[in-house]
């Protein structure tokens, strides 16, 4: 297949489905962009103060600070919390790149770990086994919608008196037990780019926290180290990453709304089991502790250029999350320690297929008939 990672053909059953949802919101859509453009406030304001608000409350959190994109949160959490060259920061292998591109970006050295084969998201034991007089923190990655066992890692980054980092650009309104993606240890980035569960119109995220002192360090920092409340005294050297009031409000709207379109998502997963369960195509299970939101819906198949070709011939959208994993990366590839079997297996049998909010039955059977027909009669988990 080359280097493609998502379908390039006019799909009938999209990978994912934007319009959909926004025709949902649109009234309120263009309210606010109405009375933004009027007002000419686009930096700051009500606008991204309550989004902020909000967020928090919906996590579980004290604190809320929205800055430019997801990596933006995730290298001012590690500024914020001082780590810098000489520290070692605990990270699983199958991840976006810009988890281990944070770690990199402030000076730190990534220690990758393996995961789990049944979850594909990282367990207590790789954390625990990979800390050394030199590790500072773990980043504990939502992958896909889903959250490890948080209570486990919890208590060994606690033993262990190293910080706890959530990766939770994929997990809006995830939970284990009772509390949500962002809520655990000291801090937490999300991304809002379009695609994910909570979206923006176009790049932002957030940094969620209990801690207020970080909080308003990581404010400081995205905003070119201003000291908090002035505007022309600068305590540090910072950078720009500022969540905009367009972006805010758009947020804000679809706040309302995440929690019904994660639930429809739930719906669409059990769907795509229930056809796919006793084939040779593996779906991801769950901990039956945590509620995941599936920001997207992972099949692993065997023969998987076979599986895409078949897709493409039925106009059925697809991706490839992740292909190359990240120690394969040619910038992380000199920190990679291995094996990671998990990783480089899954790497090789993973498919995106279609999941959104408002995606049918009907769509949903149609892309399993396409899965199992061209992975009938093949050896599960042979890769491509």
């Amino acid at each position: 297949m080359g280097c493609r990672t998502m379908t390039e053909i006019p799909a009938d059953i999209p990978f994912l489905d934007l319009a959909a949802q926004h025709a949902e919101v649109a009234i309120a859509l263009d309210r606010a962009w109405a009375k933004i453009t009027a007002s000419n406030r686009f930096i700051g304001g009500s606008y991204v103060d309550d989004f902020e608000t909000a967020f928090a409350r919906y996590c579980g959190v004290k604190e809320c600070v929205g800055v430019a994109n997801g990596t933006d949160a995730l290298e001012l959490i590690l500024c914020g919390l001082g780590f810098g060259p000489g520290d070692e920061i605990i990270v699983p292998a199958n991840t976006f790149v810009a988890t281990v591109e944070a770690i990199v970006t402030v000076g730190s050295t990534p220690v990758f770990v393996d995961v789990e084969d049944e979850t594909l998201v990282v367990a207590a034991a790789a954390i625990e086994a990979a800390i050394t007089e030199r590790t500072a923190a773990a980043i504990v990655v939502h992958l896909y919608g889903q959250m490890p066992d948080m209570d486990a890692i919890s208590e060994v980054t606690e033993r262990a008196g190293i910080a706890l980092i959530e990766d939770a650009a994929q997990a809006h309104g995830a939970r284990w037990l009772d509390r949500r993606a962002g809520s655990f240890g000291h801090a937490a980035a999300f991304s809002f780019y379009p695609g994910k569960n909570l979206g923006a119109f176009g790049d932002a995220g957030a940094v969620t926290t209990h801690d207020f002192d970080l909080s308003e360090r990581i404010r400081s920092l995205a905003d070119h180290g201003r000291l908090i409340g002035t505007r022309h005294e600068h305590s540090a050297s910072g950078r720009n990453s500022r969540l905009d009031a367009l972006q805010a409000a758009v947020l804000s709207i679809k706040l309302d709304r995440l929690d019904d379109w994660n639930a429809s998502r739930r719906a669409a997963a059990d769907t795509y089991r229930k056809y796919l369960d006793a084939t040779n195509c593996r779906v991801l299970q769950a901990d039956p502790r945590s509620t995941p939101v599936h920001h997207l819906e992972i099949v692993r198949v065997p023969l998987r250029a076979q599986v895409l070709r078949a897709l493409d011939a039925h106009r059925i959208g697809w991706g490839l999350h992740y292909p190359i994993p990240s120690h394969q990366q040619r910038p992380f590839e000199r920190f990679a320690r291995p094996p990671y079997p998990v990783t480089e297996r899954a790497a090789a049998e993973i498919v995106s297929v279609p999941m959104f909010p408002t995606i049918t039955s009907h769509d949903i059977e149609r892309v399993c008939d396409v899965l199992v027909t061209a992975t009938r009669g093949s050896a599960s988990g042979t890769g491509s």
